[in-house]
């Protein structure tokens, strides 16, 4: 990096969906992951593939959960996937057809690019082998991309009950990114980017009694990683603990921070060693949300994705599956008083806000450069699916972020990976509890709509690592199975995403639905793991409904194939 440079730009997206394979289609199922697919990362592809056709030099930090992975990775998805993009190619020359019939030019004008636009996905798909992770691992090895890891499911780490079946969760995470991608990924998104320090831990609900538990990052480090994402806020609000100085370590006091600012204490533009134990070198680096600069984007009063020129995501032609041709209009505008979308004004409006988010970032830079005299870094973090899902233009954006970015030697593109190994850092902090979510804790997953949960996932638990240990399951192939199939159980019941959508009201039934199932299919297969290991014989003398059981958690949760139990010890 050259003295002329401020700093860095991180953009890190976040590539997440529950396991929705054969659990319903429409309105609530595989079509969440079709959708994604179709509008956010075989765009995303497209777009790194652009850059590169260009000269450029895109980078960028992706993260895809194990439970993405997997899920793109299954042929089920990609059968169901290219008769998903027939379909919608389809839909649209039906509504050429009829807008023809109607005289509409317009509308004619916008299907036609919604036809040419799904069979461009159908062709792509088919150019990658139908490989969507594969692509992501060869921008990877090329060094555009950097991709994360994750919990197995994006299990909510603070609320978990045990430190096992967190450990669960990052080792499954970790052998499924290692096995789709070809490679052990160092960086990890924690699910809601939600942290827990050590120190006493309670249960959101009455659960036994409050016990000291070690801080979240040790359980990461423990198992590879070396850094990880968290809001703003908890940067901000962290505890000076030691710092490098003159060739070595020191513990410094708690008000280090507050005394010596241009050191660069609690600035988001710059990576933080933790380590909550209160001494002792760092185990991970903290990467924080730069807030200020991520608002141009994320908020929903301000943020550019409202702009009237954009496409309206809300409105659609017909019923189910309906294709888009309004654009959001203005701000107050009702759904019926939209007016017709218009592709040609957009790139100008694109180039408008990509070179303002530019100069914002430049000015977070060129600000952290005069109070500390040292190069930072702005990262940004998002959920993948605003850019072409949410936001259908936001690829584009992006697209014009990377070729500015690229040629602009003010500023460097960067993977945080890469970052961190270009840049020291010289200080080591103890972060406060808190996530992305709603007022930065947990509320959004412990309340009074979804604790129940949570004393059934602690049951569950308690159930699974108890067997584990007591089962003789090493010596008997007809335990181990049983059990290892309710651990994927286990692990599909933690998904954070069940009581996200309960909360926020945008599929409580299937929510419910989805949770309750996997609780039914855990207490089954753990049920039948005891009675096998009292008689050896046992699986001979199955009844009809228990081997419809069996037969049925195979049938509809086909993830995660390779489930090891020693993930939990």
């Amino acid at each position: 990096m050259s003295n002329e440079t401020l700093g860095s730009f991180c953009l890190v997206l976040h590539g997440h969906l529950p396991y929705v394979l054969r659990h319903g289609t429409w309105p609530h199922g595989e079509d969440w992951l079709y959708e994604a697919a179709a509008e956010t990362y075989l765009p995303l592809l497209g777009m790194l593939d652009h850059c590169v056709f260009m000269n450029a030099q895109p980078r960028m930090t992706m993260g895809l959960t194990p439970v993405l992975l997997e899920q793109l990775d299954h042929e089920v998805f990609k059968t169901g996937f290219e008769a998903y993009l027939k379909d919608r190619a389809q839909k649209a020359a039906d509504d050429v057809a009829e807008f023809e019939k109607l005289g509409n030019g317009h509308l004619k004008y916008l299907a036609e690019r919604w036809k040419d636009f799904y069979r461009g996905l159908s062709t792509q798909f088919e150019q990658l082998g139908r490989d969507i992770p594969a692509a992501y691992a060869k921008h990877a090895r090329e060094g555009r991309l950097e991709v994360l890891t994750s919990n197995a499911t994006h299990a909510y780490m603070p609320l978990l009950n045990t430190d096992d079946a967190i450990r669960g969760q990052i080792r499954a995470g970790l052998a499924t990114s290692e096995r789709v991608l070809g490679h052990r990924p160092g960086g990890m998104w924690f699910p809601e980017c939600a942290y827990r320090p050590n120190g006493v831990w309670e249960p959101p609900i009455p659960w036994g009694k409050p016990r000291v538990r070690c801080g979240l990052e040790h359980l990461a480090a423990d198992e590879g990683i070396h850094h990880f994402f968290v809001e703003s806020h908890l940067i901000e609000q962290s505890r000076s603990e030691q710092v490098f100085n003159d060739g070595m370590w020191c513990n410094v006091g708690w008000d280090e921070a507050t005394s010596y600012p241009s050191r660069g204490w609690r600035s988001v533009n710059e990576a933080h060693g933790v380590n909550s134990d209160g001494n002792g070198l760092a185990r991970l680096w903290a990467i924080g949300r730069d807030q200020e600069v991520c608002e141009k984007v994320w908020s929903g009063t301000i943020g550019y994705p409202a702009d009237g020129t954009y496409l309206e995501f809300h409105k659609q032609w017909g019923p189910r599956r309906g294709l888009k041709y309004w654009k959001i209009t203005g701000s107050k505008c009702d759904l019926g008083d939209k007016h017709l979308y218009v592709p040609d004004d957009v790139p100008a409006k694109i180039f408008e806000h990509s070179q303002h988010f530019i100069n914002s970032v430049k000015d977070r830079l060129r600000k952290h450069r005069e109070l500390t005299g040292k190069a930072g870094m702005v990262t940004c973090t998002f959920d993948a699916e605003l850019f072409g899902h949410w936001w259908a233009e936001g690829v584009d954006f992006i697209r014009d972020v990377m070729l500015t970015l690229s040629a602009d030697p003010e500023v460097e593109l960067s993977t945080t990976a890469a970052f961190l190994d270009d840049h020291f850092v010289d200080k080591v902090v103890t972060l406060p509890e808190g996530s992305w979510g709603e007022e930065g804790d947990h509320r959004v997953w412990t309340n009074e709509q979804v604790d129940w949960m949570w004393e059934i996932e602690y049951r569950c638990e308690g159930t699974f690592l108890r067997l584990i240990h007591e089962l003789d399951h090493a010596g008997d192939p007809e335990v181990r199975e049983l059990l290892e199939k309710a651990g994927r159980e286990l692990l599909l019941l933690q998904a954070s995403d069940w009581p996200f959508v309960i909360r926020r009201g945008q599929a409580v039934d299937y929510g419910i639905k989805r949770f309750i199932l996997h609780v039914a299919r855990f207490e089954t297969l753990t049920d039948l793991a005891e009675k096998a290991a009292g008689d050896r014989g046992y699986l001979k003398t199955l009844t009809e409904v228990e081997r419809h059981a069996i037969r049925d958690a195979d049938l509809h949760d086909v993830i995660f194939e390779k489930i090891d139990l020693d993930w939990w010890r």
